[in-house]
Parts: structure tokens; sequence; C-alpha cells
């Protein structure tokens, strides 16, 4: 009976947890950036500020052509002087360097958005949460940290464009212990100006986020529509199937 009662109890608990993210505030939700412009924004957005640090090796280059770039203008504005235009979007940086560097290799981002989904939200939630909360730390071994995923290894690759913040935390009384104090975000304070503002650079975010979720299953434009016109069929399908049994049935006794 005990044990049942403390299953019980550990599933009434999993609702609030599961909409935690893993630093402990709350997801923003991902705007939805499907249009062709945001896709090739965000993609520009990836070579320029990920790719030099990541790699997403289920992907080529020439897989940019579904987002309307012709191939002059992928090998103009976003390949590297030693890439092809059929090549996989690999990195130079090599895994013992970034070991020694931040102290973990990056992951591979070819379906990070896919990964990163969980009860708390889409993985684009989190990516689009993660990336807009980097903040300056000294105390960190790249000046960087952040609010979703604590003591990040990742620095603030996209600083020159959101500028330079700092976290603000306000002393609470432990609602557990009246005579503990607890540490609350309180949110961010601008400490240098980037090239962006705030509300410039959530748009930036999201269209990186978007061609990241685009990314990680670049054919699910054509699966959403497919998916209508099957339903429509089965529709149509059950509706003729249904009016033929009553056709068939209405003369037997």
């Amino acid at each position: 009976m005990n044990f049942t009662k403390q299953l019980i109890a550990i599933l009434a608990l999993l609702p609030g947890l599961a909409f935690a993210s893993e630093g402990g505030i709350p997801l923003d939700k991902a705007p939805e950036r499907t249009s062709l412009t945001s896709l090739q924004n965000g993609a520009k957005l990836f070579v320029n500020y990920c790719l030099n640090c990541h790699s997403a090796v289920n992907m080529r280059y020439n897989r940019l052509k579904d987002l309307g770039l012709t191939e002059d203008q992928i090998k103009n504005n976003l390949l590297f002087s030693a890439d092809k235009v059929g090549d996989l979007m690999t990195t130079s940086l090599r895994p013992a360097d970034a070991k020694a560097w931040f102290g973990a290799v990056p992951p591979d981002l070819s379906v990070i958005a896919r990964a990163k989904a969980s009860p708390a939200g889409t993985g684009g939630d989190y990516l689009y949460t993660y990336l807009r909360t980097f903040y300056k730390d000294d105390t960190r071994p790249t000046g960087w940290n952040n609010m979703v995923l604590p003591n990040v290894a990742m620095p603030h690759a996209m600083w020159q464009l959101q500028g330079i913040r700092t976290v603000k935390m306000v002393d609470e009384k432990d609602p557990h212990d009246a005579t503990k104090t607890v540490h609350k975000f309180a949110g961010f304070e601008q400490v240098a100006p980037g090239t962006m503002n705030q509300m410039e650079f959530d748009t930036a975010t999201a269209d990186l986020v978007s061609y990241l979720e685009w990314m990680a299953e670049p054919a699910q434009g054509t699966r959403k529509r497919l998916g209508v016109w099957v339903l429509l069929f089965l529709s149509l399908f059950s509706l003729l199937c249904w009016r033929l049994s009553v056709s068939y049935w209405k003369d037997v006794k």
C-alpha cells in the first residue's frame, strides 16, 4: 500500500516537472517562421554562426535548393572556399581541439531540433529559449553561461548581434524552509548593445530555429501536404463504402 501511494505521488508530480527546462525556467514558444525568406535567412545564420564548431553531417549544401536558392547563390553566399555544393555540412574544428577549448565536443546539429523535443515543448521551443538566454559569466571558462543549460560549455556565438547581458537574481525566502533563502531569476540587464535590438534578435533566432527544424526533416512540408490528401481520400472512400453498404443491405431482412 505504501508503494502504491508513493507511486501515485510521483505520477502526480510528473506533469509539473515536465514543463520545466533543464535550467528550471519555462520554455518560450518558438514563432513559426516557415516562409522561404525566413528559412533562407536561418540557413545563412547557421552557416555563419553555427557551422564553425558544429557539423550537420546528414545535410548537403545542395539540399538548400529546396529553399529556393540557386546553385550560384549557395556557392557565393553559403560556401567556404574549399567546399563544394555537393559536400556535407561539416566543420574543420578537430574534436581534440574542441575538447581542449570548450571541455566538450560540439554535437552534430542535423537532427538537434528533433532530439530536444520533450513534454516541456518542441525541440524548436527548447532551441529558441536556449539561444536567447545566454548571459555574461566571468566564472565560466568561456565567459558565458545559459539559463536553459547552466554551466554550458558553448560560448555565446551570436553575442555581437544580441549584445552583452548579465543576469539579475533576487534573494527570496525558501517556501519550504523559512530559515533559508533561495536565488531566483529576475531577468537580464543589458550591459552593451548589439547590432540588433531585442525584437530583431528574437526574429533572427526564430529564423535560425526554423531552419534547424527544417534541416531535421527537409521533407516535412511534403509529408504534411500528402497527409492532407490522404485524409481527404480516406474520408471520401469511407463515405462511398458506407453508401455502398447501405445500398447492398437495404433489401436484406
